[in-house]
Formats: structure tokens, sequence, C-alpha cells
């Protein structure tokens, strides 16, 4: 399932899937450590003897959030038992705080007398073993703890606290857990349990015909039991409707003087998304720097790893993008997380690390035919390198850029400047950014070429000697791209070369959507007949022709593949790539009309709560792979920005 609802802070991070049960739960950490690893906290309503999970089918819901907020806003219905439930869900901006206010309102012509149920299926650490969960009655409250981990949770109404607990066994010696025992109405009272354990509680409610009642739900979190009861003091202190509204109000000013002041020549669904990307991306970046590619949990069912890593290449696109809008200490946060993770022997960033700048789980191998190698993407080192630059033409924080001069860009730069053949003046191999295949990419080669770029005009800024060793490499990577890989006779860059037994290069002929980085990278003119004809052949090589659309990665792609009868699935950043690369080649401002669509149609095809997943069903629509995903956010943030630039330079007389 998609995750349409994510609420954070940076450090405290919970995803809720469709059917408005919460499957994610990070802290202290975005992407460290998933304490749910995808099972659920769900809600559940008993009303005059009838039971219904609000997961369950006969529920209408729609998940949403406040108008320019990262505070959840969703209604849940029954009509069966005659309920509705309009829900306000936030975490604090400074604590380890999320708070839920529901609205529930009596749809029958009879009072009702009910209660609401709240399930706790926590595996914290991301393991059931040796986990507590126990009523506290002090402050009437659920917790669940190990090792330095504690989770609080309570509620009330105008009828008092909790109503009814219990804690239990779930998943061993054929027990399921607390949530069972809520079907009749009822919980055991049990009140402590430990090894793979679970909790329910309930709030009393009495409504008559018409009426609406508040109920207060609330998590805190701590690294010790007296940490956790201090948090606990302070939201009651504070109140949970104070909180949700300070919250909203939080978010509303993060973004004022951010949002371009042309953003409104844009369709509402659009500047709507263009907003809501900037949330859903501050939510996946942790405080300590590293930008989290997704944190959707349900991608464990196809493979047993995740998306919750840094990955550096999704890290330098989020970053520029947010130094683009201004906000510049994520972008700075990221640069220095890169430069504390930075290898020795070679110098280049890793295929991913974990937020606490431990190494990511890997497939790439350490041996090519039987040499040793050391497995790496040089495109993810490179773009962090053009971004810092980019960074740095932003703000224009010298010392910042001073230093990271000697521990990071010198080691990395120097590498990449030497890492290459010296026949063709091109990177030597590596892993391509879909991390699928070693070769010398289009892609590669062109984010190590702004790369040298950068490194020149940085050096220049610093007045340091090595401006014009990385400027030739520049110039002798560039040549080499347009000599070696572009196919004269289709009118389009191969996606990579690979060496064959006799030393030569063969070409690879496969239609790649990331060869139009020679265009966004500025390697070429977007006006160029070279950088044209590109675009024209990815365009009709990986349009998907159905009712959906869009662009395919590359031809064949098997990722989540749907159908043969497509090049692929639908790409939300493949298909914004072309949008781009169509901006810049753009003369006229009607040439801008077709980019403008695009951006509709990812309105479109993200969530009613604005999220955008990694791919879309080619017939469906319906998301595919990760939900959200931090990179498909960040290229549309990118698309509205140069559309909106290009639309400027164009209507100057």
């Amino acid at each position: 399932m998609p995750r349409p609802l994510v609420v954070g802070n940076g450090s405290l991070l919970l995803c809720f899937d469709d059917r408005y049960s919460i499957r994610d739960l990070f802290y202290p950490q975005v992407g460290l450590w998933n304490h749910l690893n995808g099972h659920e906290m769900k809600m559940g309503v008993f009303c005059n003897s009838q039971f219904s999970w609000c997961k369950d089918d006969e529920w209408e819901r729609r998940l949403d959030y406040l108008p320019g907020t990262l505070v959840g806003n969703s209604t849940l219905r029954n009509n069966a038992i005659g309920v509705q439930m309009d829900i306000q869900d936030a975490v604090s901006p400074q604590n380890f705080h999320f708070v839920r206010k529901l609205t529930v309102s009596n749809l029958k012509d009879i009072d009702l007398d009910m209660q609401l149920f709240f399930t706790h299926d926590l595996r914290i650490a991301e393991s059931d073993v040796g986990d507590t969960a126990f009523y506290h009655p002090f402050s009437d409250a659920i917790i669940h703890y190990k090792r330095s981990n504690y989770f609080m949770f309570g509620g009330s109404t105008a009828l008092g606290g909790i109503h009814e607990y219990a804690t239990g066994i779930k998943d061993f010696g054929n027990l399921e857990g607390t949530w069972r025992d809520a079907e009749d109405g009822h919980l055991s009272g049990n009140a402590i349990a430990q090894g793979s354990v679970d909790s329910t509680f309930s709030l009393k409610l009495r409504l008559a015909k018409g009426e609406q009642g508040s109920a207060y739900y609330w998590m805190v979190c701590g690294s010790t039991l007296e940490n956790a009861l201090k948090e606990r003091a302070s939201l009651i202190e504070t109140g949970i409707e104070r909180m949700i509204s300070e919250t909203a109000q939080y978010w509303r000013a993060w973004v004022v003087g951010k949002i371009p002041s042309t953003a409104d020549r844009l369709p509402p669904a659009a500047q709507r998304l263009f907003t809501q990307s900037l949330f859903i991306i501050r939510s996946h970046v942790d405080n300590a720097g590293a930008v989290i590619a997704a944190n959707d949990s349900d991608i464990m069912q196809t493979n047993r790893a995740n998306y919750s890593y840094m990955w550096p290449r999704d890290g330098a696109f989020v970053s520029t993008v947010m130094d683009r809008i201004g906000f510049q200490d994520i972008s700075r946060n990221f640069y220095q997380f890169c430069r504390s993770v930075l290898k020795t022997d070679p110098p280049v960033l890793m295929h991913k690390y974990g937020p606490d700048g431990t190494l990511g789980a890997s497939w790439h191998p350490w041996t090519i035919d039987a040499n040793a190698e050391t497995p790496f993407q040089e495109d993810e080192t490179a773009l962090t390198i053009h971004s810092l630059w980019r960074h740095y033409e932003q703000h224009r924080d010298l010392e910042f850029l001073n230093s990271l001069f000697e521990p990071f860009v010198v080691p990395t730069c120097d590498f990449m400047e030497e890492y290459r053949d010296p026949k063709t003046g091109l990177p030597l191999p590596s892993w391509d950014l879909w991390e699928e295949r070693r070769g010398i990419h289009t892609f590669t080669v062109c984010a190590v070429a702004s790369a040298m770029k950068s490194a020149a005009k940085i050096a220049r800024a610093l007045g340091a000697d090595r401006a014009a060793k990385y400027g030739t490499a520049c110039e002798e990577i560039e040549a080499g791209l347009l000599r070696y890989l572009f196919d004269d006779k289709r009118g389009v860059f191969f996606r990579r070369l690979t060496e064959t037994a006799t030393g030569d290069w063969a070409q690879d002929l496969i239609v790649d959507s990331s060869v139009l980085a020679t265009i966004l990278m500025h390697i070429l003119p977007a006006t160029d007949p070279r950088a044209l004809s590109t675009i024209g052949v990815v365009e009709k090589t990986l349009s998907v022709r159905s009712q959906i659309g869009g662009i395919a990665r590359y031809e064949g792609d098997y990722y989540f593949r749907q159908s043969d009868g497509y090049p692929g699935n639908p790409w939300i950043i493949c298909t914004l790539w072309l949008a781009q690369a169509k901006i810049l080649a753009a003369l006229t401002s009607d040439d801008l009309q077709e980019p403008l669509g695009t951006l509709e149609w990812a309105a479109r095809h993200s969530a009613t709560s604005g999220v955008l997943p990694e791919q879309l069903h080619p017939d469906s629509g319906l998301p595919l792979s990760v939900s959200p995903l931090t990179w498909s956010h960040a290229e549309y943030v990118n698309t509205v920005l140069e559309y909106l630039t290009r639309h400027r330079q164009l209507a100057k007389p």
C-alpha cells in the first residue's frame, strides 16, 4: 500500500497507509529505526454491539492535509454503524510528540454509546524480541519499551481517560494479540507482558443523535522512562488542540517567502502539489543530514530490504532543489554528512548509507571477473560536488565552501580526474544510476563532467591551484562524450559503453531516459540538433501509450513490470525529466504548454494528499514500488522552478 499521509519533524516520522493504519514509526532518526516495520497501529470502533476496524472495507476514507501544512486532515465514515470521524494528526516540530484529535459525529437517529480502540503492534528496533508493554497507572498510559526506546500512549474524552486496556503476547504460541480481544468490545486488563507483545486501549464516548464529540490520542517518545514522562508532562501542559494549531502555524510559516511569486500562474492543483512536495521532502530528511529515499516498508513484501537509506544521488538532487527554494540548512547538513562518510581508498561515496552514517545494504559485488574492485556509482560522488557548487552559487558562504574543500572536494575530484581512460578521456567503468549494470554510462559521464566543471569553479573561488586541472578534465570528458557516446545514426546517446574481450568498447543500444542528462546538466545546449534529436527519440521510444501515459525508465525495464505491451512503467522522475528538457528547449511561451501539461499530469496522479510514488501502474495509474519517493517530489519542485524561470525569460521583450 502507498503511504498517502506522513507526519514528522526530522527525528520522529509516522507513515499511514491508505486505510489509515500507521505502518511505519521512525525514532529517533528518520529511517532508523522503524519500530513498526510494516505492522500496524490501527483504530477500531465498538458501537451498539457492533465492532469495526477502521481499515475494513465498509469505511469510506479520505486522507489529506490541512491546506499548506504537514498536519493530517482526514475523514473516516461508516454508514452501517452511523459514525463519521474527522481527524487531525500532527507531530510537534520541536518535540517527540504525536497527537490526534478526533471529532466524532453521530449519524444515527438514536443515541450512541461507543468505544474507540487503539492498537500498538510494535517491533522496537525492528525486532519483537525482548519488548515490554505495561499499563503505567501514574500517567494513565500504556508504555512499550526496549533498551533506550520508550513509547508512551494515552488518550481522553469528556468521559475520562483510558477506559479499558490490555497488554499481551502476539504472533507467538498461537496468540494473535490484544487487538483480537477488542472485537467483543471489552479488554482483559492484563497489566504487563514481555517478549513479542502488543497493547490495546479504549476510550469511551457517548453521543446523542446528531451530536458531535471529541476524543484525543497521543504518543510521546523518550530514551528513558523519566525522559518519556517529561515529554508527556510537556505535552499535557501545552494541550493537544494548541499543539495541533501551533504545528499548523509552524508549517505555514516555514514556507513563507519560499514559494516563487510567479507560482500563481500554475493551475491550483500544481501549486498545491508544489507546496506539499516541500513538506513531504522535509519529513524525509533526517536532522543529522541524511536525505532518506523513502520510508514505505511495504517494499519489503518483494524484497527483505527497504528504501530507508540515504543515496548520495537522491540527496544531491534534493539538496539542490531545497537550496533553490532557500532551505540552506538542509543542504548544509547533507554535505557535512557526505564529508563524514567519505571513504579514503578510493575517496568515493558508496552505494547508500543509513541515517547514522553506517554503510547501507548493497548488491554490488567486490570482484569483477575475479579481480578485486571497490563497487561504487561514480555519479553519486560527482553529483554531490556539482550540487555543492550550486549551493555556493545560491548562498555565497565562502567559509562553508572552504571547510569542505580539502577534506571532501580535493580527494574526490582528484580521484575522478585520474579515474579515466587515457584513450577516450572518459571515466572508467562504474555502476549506473539505476544500480543495475556496470560500464561507462552517459548519465555518469555527464555527472563527472559537471563535477569537474564545478570543482574548477570551486577552486577558483578559493584561489586554489587545481582549477586548471579540473577544467581540462571537464573539456576532455565532454569531448569524449560527444565522440564516443552519441549515435549519429539514431540521433540519440548510447546508454553506455562496455569493454569487450578484445579491449574494444561495445555500445549499449537500449534507449534510456537518463541520457537526457546531456541536456539537463547543460553538456549540450537544449537547442543543439543532437539534444533535440535525443529528446525526440526518448519521447518516441519510452512513451507509455496507455490512458495513463508518462515516460518509462528505459526499454524493457523489468522492475515491477506489469505488461510487455509497454517499454516499462511510467516513472514520475523520468516523465519530469522529459518536461525539463523541453522547457530548456522552448523558444516561445507556447512551447511551454506541453511541460505545463506534464506538471498537471503529475498532480493528477498524486494521492489526494499530494504524495507522489516512484512509478505508476501503466493501465490503472495506481502507485507502484514506494510512495512517497523523496526524489519524485524533488523533481516535481525542480520542474516547476525550471518552468517558471523559462516562462519569465521568454516573456521578456
